[in-house]
């Protein structure tokens, strides 16, 4: 797949920090209840860590006790893609930056409480918030 940020690895890692190289260029997951992200409640609106690009937007983000940042639905159909994961031994839809390809998190469907009912379980690591006033 081709992305509008396209990057070979040597200049992904004198751009990002070996964690977050691991997370958002290999596919690692931060451990739960970790990330700096978990808990932010201010309006705004939170994008790639690698190339900016808008992804989620705080009005929907909510606590879905999992110890990840979660929200129901990105800002547009074009901001992830998701592709099948079948790494450790189980079936799960990952998200991937639309704009550059980089590890987001996972997508699951067990949400009821949202309008959507989908989870957008994200790595805090691999965004960035924007506060808005």
């Amino acid at each position: 797949m081709t992305y509008k940020v396209d990057k070979t690895d040597d200049q992904w890692r004198s751009e990002l920090s070996p964690t977050e190289f691991k997370v958002l260029r290999q596919a690692a997951t931060e451990r739960p209840w970790t990330g700096a992200l978990l808990d932010e409640k201010r309006d705004g609106v939170y994008r790639c860590k690698a190339c900016n690009a808008e992804l989620f937007r705080s009005t929907t983000k909510f606590d879905s006790g999992s110890g990840w940042p979660s929200f129901y639905e990105p800002v547009s159909d074009d901001a992830v893609k998701l592709e099948r994961d079948s790494t450790l031994g189980m079936v799960r839809t990952e998200v991937l930056c639309g704009a550059c390809g980089s590890h987001l998190g996972h997508l699951f469907d067990d949400a009821p409480q949202t309008p959507t009912g989908e989870r957008y379980c994200m790595n805090s690591i691999s965004l960035e918030f924007e506060e808005k006033d």
